[in-house]
């Protein structure tokens, strides 16, 4: 069973920089035609989807967000990280890792990390 899993610093003051990595066993994210994704819960927009790397390394990002937005990966340690520059309470969420094949949807999810910024 693919299984993802968020780790990193949950508690932020606004100006600092998020950091998680997601932990991917039972599967590779080198595996052909798949989506490293990173998306958070976004008051009165639902789901919101922040970026994205795929197999071969090429990045894809929600233009709203990608000024301060970078997905990177260590295919040593079968993991994908997250930066998000400039944080403000408003970033202040649930933020997931998740797996989409060829496009056609997530079908596996990070159990989700919360993320609090306050002064």
């Amino acid at each position: 069973q693919v299984q993802l899993q968020e780790s990193g610093t949950g508690l932020l003051k606004p100006s600092q920089t998020l950091f998680l990595t997601c932990t991917v066993s039972g599967d590779s994210i080198t595996r052909i035609t798949s989506y490293w994704t990173w998306i958070r819960q976004s008051p009165g927009k639902g789901l919101e989807w922040m970026g994205a790397m795929d197999e071969d390394g090429n990045l894809f990002y929600n233009p709203s967000l990608k000024s301060r937005t970078a997905v990177s990966r260590d295919t040593a340690k079968n993991q994908f990280s997250l930066q998000f520059a400039s944080v403000t309470p408003e970033d202040t969420t649930t933020y997931y890792c998740a797996r989409d094949l060829g496009g056609g949807g997530v079908d596996y999810w990070g159990k989700g990390i919360r993320v609090t910024v306050s002064s």
